[in-house]
């Protein structure tokens, strides 16, 4: 079966303090990353021998991963994997990009993310370009605060026309129409990210096809809902596969949202629903056609 994963272990640090990320500098002990590098493995393994699917693999972690070199050497291995159609990460893009050279780039996959004020712009561009050199499948974007609006648009002028910028709307922010437009200017799906989307009740490829994955193989039908389908070491989550209505109110995150059946994001993002890449064909005219009202109560954080 074709089945999606989105692989979420342990590891918490990272070596930026953005004020929006309630993980910015935060340090794993050497005993919280030895066990974040054993469950990664152990996820590793185990997909290396799902043979009988195919497999479309993200890696979420709270933390930068690539960092981390059993990270790196994930990507490079399951890239290489005749039955991992796609591997992807999200990650701030500080690490360097020469591991790369090892992977396969027709399946590695990367999401990045500029974040103004932690890293010098060059810096990160430069990434940028060797990714577009490399021939890897990147996105790239930025968290929609007032004061990255300038950022955002030098980084869309320097990138190249076929790398897509995406905007997350800031959280706890409420954009005005006249705001919203300056942002959709630059991603013309940021329409998607301003509202949360009403999902309660409604059909959501997440626990049929699309599964989330924690350090100790519980398996959720994604990162929102906490409720265990199985574990993924033992198989017992096969049997939990099927459709499903969404439990909450509300979805306000692109990897919950996306995989929504009432939203035309799979056509959209169509072939690069993982790293955020839509097809280009399909990015003009995709836009909600009436954004919900903003509901009332919290939200969940929508920092990557």
């Amino acid at each position: 079966m074709d089945l999606t994963l989105l692989y979420r272990g342990p590891l918490a640090s990272c070596d930026y303090d953005c004020p929006y990320c309630p993980f910015a500098k935060r340090r794993d002990s050497r005993a919280a990353l030895e066990q974040d590098r054993r469950a990664l493995e152990r996820f590793s393994g185990w997909a290396a021998e799902a043979a009988g699917d195919r497999l479309s693999l993200l890696f979420t972690p709270w933390g930068e991963g690539l960092v981390r070199s059993w990270y790196r050497r994930a990507l490079v291995d399951l890239s290489r994997l005749p039955h991992v159609r796609r591997v992807a990460i999200q990650t701030n893009l500080s690490c360097r990009t020469g591991w790369i050279a090892d992977a396969d780039r027709d399946s590695l996959a990367l999401w990045c993310t500029y974040h103004p004020g932690q890293t010098p712009y060059d810096r990160f561009l430069g990434r940028c370009r060797e990714l577009a050199q490399s021939g890897v499948r990147h996105s790239v974007g930025v968290v929609g605060l007032p004061e990255h609006l300038g950022h955002a648009r030098r980084l869309r002028e320097a990138l190249p026309e076929h790398v897509y910028l995406w905007v997350n709307a800031a959280e706890g922010h409420t954009y005005t129409d006249a705001e919203a437009a300056d942002w959709e200017a630059l991603d013309p799906l940021f329409a998607f990210s301003r509202h949360p989307h009403r999902s309660a009740g409604l059909p959501c490829r997440t626990g049929e096809s699309v599964v989330s994955v924690d350090g100790e193989g519980t398996v959720r039908r994604c990162h929102f809902v906490p409720a265990a389908l199985g574990n993924l070491y033992d198989g017992s989550y096969r049997e939990a596969l099927r459709p499903r209505a969404c439990p909450l109110a509300v979805c306000d995150c692109h990897i919950g949202y996306v995989h929504l059946e009432s939203l035309p994001l799979y056509d959209v993002f169509a072939g690069g629903v993982l790293e955020r890449i839509p097809a280009r064909e399909a990015l003009a005219g995709a836009r909600p056609a009436r954004p919900a009202a903003r509901p009332p109560g919290p939200r969940a954080a929508r920092l990557r």
